[in-house]
């Protein structure tokens, strides 16, 4: 059983290039979600994706950077409120790599980066910062600690 984080709303942008088929955007936005509600614990409905086409010439990127031999880069850029360990990120990005090598994404051409940041930092609309409400999360039965967590 993977570790279970109560910190809701990753923001995921999905930048890719815009002759990606409809088909193949959404096999890569569901795999990156499951693979979040599978190693971090998010739950299946707390999906907040951005999914973005860029021509060609607008990705630059280093073919080779760090010995990794990538051509059509997939960049994943994942915000989500700061405290998992290291090695449960490390798990995810082998899971995100796995689960989207089996929709044609190789994982050489996968580029994520996760921006952790606190609480206070999300609003889910309203202008209210919900997660720094102590009672509307534990209404939706989130927590309102996380653990390792700056507050």
């Amino acid at each position: 059983m993977e570790a279970r984080w109560e910190t809701p709303m990753p923001l995921t942008r999905i930048t890719l290039r815009e002759d990606t088929p409809a088909a193949t955007r959404q096999a890569i936005a569901d795999a990156v979600h499951d693979a979040m509600t599978t190693v971090i614990g998010i739950p299946p409905g707390d999906r907040f994706q951005i999914i973005e086409r860029r021509s060609a010439d607008e990705l630059i990127f280093d073919p080779h950077y760090l010995g990794v031999d990538r051509h059509n880069v997939v960049f994943l850029q994942i915000a989500l409120v700061r405290g998992r360990p290291d090695e449960l990120k490390q798990r995810l990005y082998r899971e995100i790599a796995q689960r989207l090598a089996a929709v044609g994404i190789r994982p050489e051409d996968l580029v994520i980066t996760l921006v952790e940041n606190d609480r206070a930092d999300w609003s889910i609309g309203n202008g209210h910062a919900q997660l720094l409400d102590p009672e509307l999360l534990a209404r939706h039965g989130i927590s309102a600690v996380t653990p390792g967590a700056s507050h």
